[in-house]
């Protein structure tokens, strides 16, 4: 769970699984990217053509449809994790720095409660 799974501890068990499975050959940066790619339309797939509100009670659906649109938002966040560690960024750091990019070019006073109209 989020409490006891630290991104390290999921990056471990993702390479053990990885390396049981003979995959890291074909985790190069391009192919990670693609697939990391891919699986986002998977997700993005379960909402098109949905208004805000259908997309909202669809991802708060009962089982099976809420388990198909998580498994494909694990299926991202493990590509993720995946081109993290071939890329050898460490995700704690980078996440941090982008939320410091982000905040210099987004001031809360300029932006709260809104997306800069």
């Amino acid at each position: 769970t989020d409490s006891t799974a630290s991104i390290a501890d999921l990056r471990a068990m993702i390479d053990a699984f990885v390396a049981e499975r003979d995959w890291s050959q074909f985790h190069a940066p391009k192919n990670l990217s693609m697939a990391l790619a891919i699986e986002a339309a998977e997700l993005m797939e379960h909402f098109q053509w949905l208004t805000t509100e259908e997309a909202t009670n669809l991802a708060r659906a009962e089982e099976p449809t809420r388990q198909a649109i998580v498994d494909e938002l694990a299926d991202v966040l493990i590509y993720c994790i995946s081109l993290a560690d071939v890329l050898d960024c460490d995700i704690g750091q980078i996440v941090l720095d982008k939320l410091a990019k982000a905040g210099d070019k987004y001031p809360i006073d300029k932006y709260y409660g809104n997306f800069g109209r």
